[in-house]
């Protein structure tokens, strides 16, 4: 006769719901009681978009190089060719030795205008130009 062997279970199951029940009732009680405190930011004082009108025509006031959208150029409100940039930009440095040069491009200018514009200002004698977006 042949004897039977037990076979013992050597697996053993430790079931994880009792302790995922602690941890979600944990989580939502420290969602409840949490506190959040809101914290005062850096009051900043702004200048003005337009300053007024006595200190429009301050002498360090910059040379503005404007390229519209139609990769137009103009300075002090008159449309220029873009190689005439440099000859406009040394007269009004000439008045304002120590201006700074921003060429206001629209994000629909050509590249290569900017890039020019940039150029011609530097050959008239400008330490750095300063590209930006016009304010919408």
């Amino acid at each position: 006769m042949r004897r039977q062997r037990k076979q013992f279970d050597d697996e053993t199951e430790v079931d994880m719901t009792p302790m995922l029940d602690i941890v979600f009732i944990m989580l939502i009680f420290f969602i409840v009681t949490t506190s959040f405190v809101k914290e005062d930011g850096i009051v900043l004082d702004r200048p003005a978009a337009n300053p007024p009108q006595d200190q429009q025509e301050t002498p360090n006031r910059p040379i503005v190089i404007a390229i519209n959208d139609n990769s137009e150029v103009s300075i002090g409100g008159r449309l220029v060719d873009v190689e005439a940039v440099r000859a406009n930009v040394e007269t009004a440095r000439s008045q304002k030795p120590k201006a700074l040069v921003i060429v206001q491009a629209h994000e629909s200018a050509k590249s290569g205008v900017v890039v020019r514009a940039v150029d011609q200002a530097k050959q008239a004698g400008a330490e750095k130009v300063t590209v930006v977006k016009p304010a919408s």
